[in-house]
């Protein structure tokens, strides 16, 4: 039977994190992913940039590492605020590979974890059998023996198993997902230069020239609060019947790092929180669909675009929490509480979007808070993090971004990392 000091389910970015840097202090790793490359979020779902967080923000090693070594490759920029989150997706798939390789983690592609044995102290697991288990030369045992387990699959597939209790207020509120895409054969000089003299809302369409590619961002909702320049361009596109309403709810836009010719959507929003996975795929692409042709048909430099790219996963932003060691809350987020051992600094807004018009949330914090480690803490050897810690809805808007993934994964591999060496 193999043995291992950790086993991560899940290698989205907080798994990632987590298993390079427990990797890299010397910890023998497995990291299992149900998909065929590692990234989650960044590149199954396209989220692309990372969101801009704290100055004074801790457990950034992999962060900074990964954008080095994508930069490298012309594969990562900063953009004109100082965010350095602007990642090529389909390059941070081959980076995130060779990171864990250089640090010996064990990667299980096209896998999960079937069943947990939960003995006085260690952890039996068994990973699904239709996976061939050869890694490096060396045969894997399908029952894997392991001192810790970390959940990081983003539904607490793990804690659900064994049966760990979830915070109450995990069927009462949700937020719409969505389905990311690309178009590439964008005129991005033309589209840049009429964007900017058509919004000069510079809070909400920005574009900056770095590493010789320009990037841009603008935006718009259907919400009647805010006075978005876009707007009649969107009206136009409902009244001419290229686009629903419902396709106009929300809308944003970022150009891609490494690329002269894409643009990556954050939208289309599935307002229907009822709809299967299945039907909000099918719903989504039809939205994408249309959403292409009203950017041909309405915007300057899109004329010759097309869809180059369907993000593989929903973006989810929300699911079930678990019930940890201590239950982050919305006022330790407001209040700016400090702790004893927090895992990541933040002062990113409380964003939660509503499937009704002028019904989203985007909370600013007017300082720096701290995440503690207790929040990721499930028992004494399981531990989550990602977008089910342990943590109020409210405040789980705010801590769901990329750079906190990281930073809890980071956090929480040097929490075992020392809890390990002092026993």
């Amino acid at each position: 039977m193999n043995k291992y000091d950790l086993v991560i389910a899940g290698g989205g970015t907080s798994g990632c994190a987590c298993a390079y840097i427990a990797g890299k202090l010397g910890l023998k790793v497995l990291l299992v992913e149900k998909n065929s490359f590692l990234g989650g979020s960044i590149t199954s779902s396209l989220v692309i940039p990372a969101m801009k967080t704290a100055d004074n923000s801790i457990n950034n090693d992999f962060f900074n590492m990964l954008y080095d070594e994508l930069h490298k490759l012309n594969g990562a920029s900063t953009y004109s605020d100082g965010n350095k989150g602007w990642f090529n997706p389909e390059l941070a798939k081959i980076v995130l590979d060779n990171l864990l390789s250089q640090v010996h983690v064990d990667i299980l592609f096209e896998s999960e974890i079937k069943n947990i044995v939960n003995k006085l102290s260690s952890y039996i697991v068994t990973i699904d059998d239709d996976n061939i288990y050869v890694y490096n030369n060396k045969e894997l045992s399908s029952s894997i023996e392991t001192k810790f387990l970390v959940d990081a699959t983003g539904d607490a597939k793990i804690c659900e198993k064994l049966n760990y209790q979830f915070l109450g207020d995990n069927e009462l509120k949700t937020q719409p997902t969505n389905l990311r895409f690309i178009m590439s054969g964008v005129n991005i000089e033309k589209f840049s230069s009429w964007l900017m003299e058509y919004d000069t809302n510079r809070d909400v369409t920005s574009c900056c020239n770095t590493d010789n590619v320009t990037l841009l961002s603008t935006a718009y909702t259907w919400d009647s609060n805010i006075d978005w320049a876009l707007r009649p361009i969107f009206k136009q596109g409902v009244d001419d019947g290229i686009i629903t309403e419902e396709d106009s709810n929300y809308f944003q836009i970022f150009s891609v790092a490494g690329t002269h010719d894409s643009v990556a959507f954050n939208c289309p929003r599935i307002l229907d929180t009822e709809l299967s996975r299945s039907e909000a795929y099918i719903k989504a692409r039809e939205s994408i669909l249309r959403l292409s042709m009203f950017c041909k048909k309405y915007f300057i430099g899109f004329e010759n675009a097309y869809i180059s790219s369907i993000a593989n996963s929903l973006g989810v932003r929300v699911s079930r929490r678990v019930k940890g060691k201590y239950i982050y809350t919305k006022n330790d987020l407001i209040s700016g509480k400090k702790f004893e051992s927090p895992v990541l600094i933040s002062n990113y807004p409380i964003d939660i979007h509503s499937k009704d018009k002028n019904g989203s949330t985007l909370k600013k914090v007017y300082q720096e808070y701290q995440l503690p480690i207790e929040s990721l803490i499930v028992d004494e050897r399981l531990f989550v993090i990602g977008r089910c810690i342990s943590a109020e809805f409210e405040a789980q808007g705010a801590l769901r971004i990329i750079p906190s993934c990281f930073s809890m994964g980071e956090g929480l591999a040097k929490y075992l990392y020392n809890k390990i060496k002092n026993v």
